[in-house]
C-alpha cells in the first residue's frame, strides 16, 4: 500500500526558499527606493493586465502562480507547480472513473468532476491501480496566522500545495484551479473575510461548497454573520459569482498586496495601479476597494507628516481618501472584526447539521 505524499513532498525545499527569501526581504526593504518596482512584480502585472484586456486566454492557474512567484523573487518552479495540479487532477479523473455518484440528472458529467475534487480536497481517498491501492490525504485548514498577518505566504497555493494545510483564500482558488482543469465551471464568491465556491446543478439549482469545514452551507449560514447586508447582496459584493476572468482581477488585488507585505515602506503608487487594474475589470471589487482607501490613507498621513494638513497635495488626497471611503460605504461593506470571523468559521464547523444543504451533501459521498 503506497500513501501518495508527493503533493507535500517538497515541503523542506519550500521552507529553504521561504528562508532564503525572509533573508532576501531583511536586506532588500532597506535598499528599495519608493519610486522603483520590483521587476518580478511588473513582469506580473503586466501578465495579468494582458489577461484582462484578452490578449492572452485569462488563466486562473498561471495567474495565481505568477503573483506567488513575484513575492518569491521568482523563485518558485511553475514545472513543480502544474507537476501537483495535474497530479491531483488524475487522481479526479480516476476517482471520477471508479465511483458511482447518486445523481442522474442531464449534467451529471459536470456534477461528478465538481464532487471528485471536493473529495480529494477534503477527505482521504484510495485510487486502486490493479493491484495497487494509493491513499490520498485530504488538505487541512491552518489556524496559525489565516490571516497572512505574519506571514503572507501563509494565504498562498504553492504553500496549500506544499505543506497540505491553506486557509479560505489558498483551498478555493485552488479547488477552482482543478475544476477549471478538468473542464467544469466552478465560481469563486466572496463573503466578508473569506473566498468560497459557488456551483450550480440542474438537482438544486445554485449551492455553496465551503472548504474550510468541508460542507455545503446554505445562505442562511452566509447572512448569520451580520456582517452581510441586504446592500452588498445587491450590489454584488458578496455572494456573488466569481468567474475565471474576475477571478485573474482578484489576482491582481493579491499582487498588490503582496507588494505592501513584501515592502512595506513603499511610496503606494504600485498598488493603487494595482487597484484601478482590478476595479476597471472588476468595478465590485471590494477587496481592491479596501485595498485602495487603505493605501491612501497611508500617502495621506505621509503628506500631513511632510507638508502638513493644509497643503493643496494633502487636501487632495484627502479628498480621494474621502471619495473611496464613501464608495465602500455606499456598497454595504461592513468591517467583521477577525475575532468574530473566527467565531462565524467555527459555528460552521460545530453546527454543520443546522446550516449544511442536505440535497448537496447527498450526491457529493
Amino acid at each position: 500500500m503506497i500513501e501518495v505524499s508527493k503533493i507535500g513532498g517538497n515541503k523542506k525545499k519550500y521552507m529553504k526558499i521561504k528562508f532564503l527569501i525572509i533573508v532576501n526581504l531583511i536586506l532588500s526593504t532597506h535598499l528599495f527606493a519608493q519610486n522603483q518596482i520590483d521587476s518580478n512584480y511588473l513582469t506580473a502585472y503586466q501578465y495579468l493586465e494582458s489577461s484582462l484586456k484578452r490578449e492572452i486566454a485569462p488563466n486562473l492557474k498561471q495567474s495565481v502562480f505568477v503573483v506567488e512567484n513575484a513575492y518569491f523573487n521568482n523563485q518558485l518552479s511553475f514545472q513543480e507547480y502544474s507537476s501537483h495540479i495535474s497530479l491531483l487532477k488524475g487522481l479526479a479523473i480516476s476517482m471520477i472513473a471508479n465511483r458511482k455518484l447518486i445523481y442522474e440528472e442531464k449534467d451529471k458529467e459536470k456534477v461528478e468532476k465538481f464532487a471528485s475534487v471536493f473529495t480529494i480536497l477534503t477527505d482521504t481517498t484510495v485510487i486502486y491501480n490493479d493491484s495497487l491501492a494509493l491513499h490520498h490525504l485530504p488538505f487541512g485548514y491552518d489556524f496559525d496566522d489565516f490571516f497572512g498577518d505574519k506571514d503572507w505566504s501563509k494565504t498562498f497555493v504553492t504553500k496549500l500545495l506544499a505543506t497540505k494545510t491553506g486557509n479560505c483564500h489558498s483551498l478555493p482558488y485552488l479547488y477552482k484551479i482543478l475544476c477549471d482543469e478538468l473542464g467544469a465551471e466552478a465560481h469563486l464568491a466572496l463573503a466578508p473575510n473569506h473566498l468560497y465556491i459557488k456551483h450550480h446543478s440542474k438537482k438544486t439549482g445554485w449551492y455553496n461548497t465551503e472548504l474550510t469545514s468541508a460542507t455545503f452551507p446554505i445562505d442562511a449560514w452566509l447572512m448569520v454573520s451580520g456582517y452581510i447586508s441586504l446592500e452588498a447582496i445587491q450590489n454584488a459584493v458578496y455572494m456573488d459569482t466569481i468567474g475565471t476572468y474576475r477571478a485573474v482581477a482578484l489576482c491582481v488585488v493579491d499582487l498588490g498586496q503582496g507588494f505592501a507585505k513584501k515592502y512595506p515602506d513603499n511610496d503606494g503608487s504600485f498598488i493603487l495601479q494595482c487597484c484601478e487594474l482590478a476595479l476597471k475589470h472588476f468595478p465590485t471589487c471590494i477587496n481592491a476597494m479596501l485595498l485602495k482607501a487603505e493605501t491612501l490613507f497611508a500617502q495621506h498621513k505621509k503628506l500631513v507628516k511632510e507638508k502638513g494638513k493644509d497643503d493643496t497635495e494633502t487636501k487632495a488626497k484627502f479628498a480621494e481618501m474621502n471619495k473611496t471611503y464613501q464608495q465602500i460605504y455606499q456598497s454595504g461593506y461592513r468591517q467583521m472584526p477577525k475575532q468574530m470571523y473566527a467565531n462565524w468559521l467555527l459555528d460552521l464547523k460545530e453546527n454543520k447539521d443546522k446550516y449544511i444543504n442536505k440535497k448537496v451533501a447527498v450526491f457529493n459521498k
